[in-house]
């Protein structure tokens, strides 16, 4: 039996796309996401938490995103998780998870409507 690593989310873009180029001339851009899920409590109370996500898209589908995405749009997206480590700038370690898109569907609330032949594009 193989292994799977696949993240499916569906939720909104807490801030505007951030579009960056590598040295290479690479096309990356990061998102970042709130899923939110409600419930009630057995005693009543209403709870809503938000859960934020990063995610980076790569190439012609990231500079898709920067184009027609905005704080607020509404997106699915598919993609692998994958886990960083890095040190911050005072030298202390820190982790962190990320999602890296394979496949990413404009739902709606972006700068403009998205035509069907850029949708294509997007897939």
């Amino acid at each position: 039996m193989s292994n799977v690593n696949k993240v499916i989310l569906v939720g909104n873009l807490g801030k505007n796309p951030e579009l960056k180029y590598t040295p290479k001339g690479n096309a990356v851009t990061t998102l970042s996401l709130a899923t939110t899920k409600n419930y009630t409590k057995q005693n009543g109370e209403k709870v809503s938490e938000t859960c934020w996500h990063k995610a980076s898209v790569w190439g012609k589908r990231a500079e898709l995103c920067k184009q027609f995405l905005q704080k607020g749009a509404r997106v699915y997206l598919e993609g692998e998780l994958q886990v960083k480590s890095w040190v911050d700038q005072d030298g202390n370690k820190k982790n962190g998870t990320e999602i890296l898109v394979d496949d990413i569907r404009f739902l709606g609330s972006g700068k403009q409507e998205v035509k069907p032949e850029l949708e294509e594009q997007v897939h």
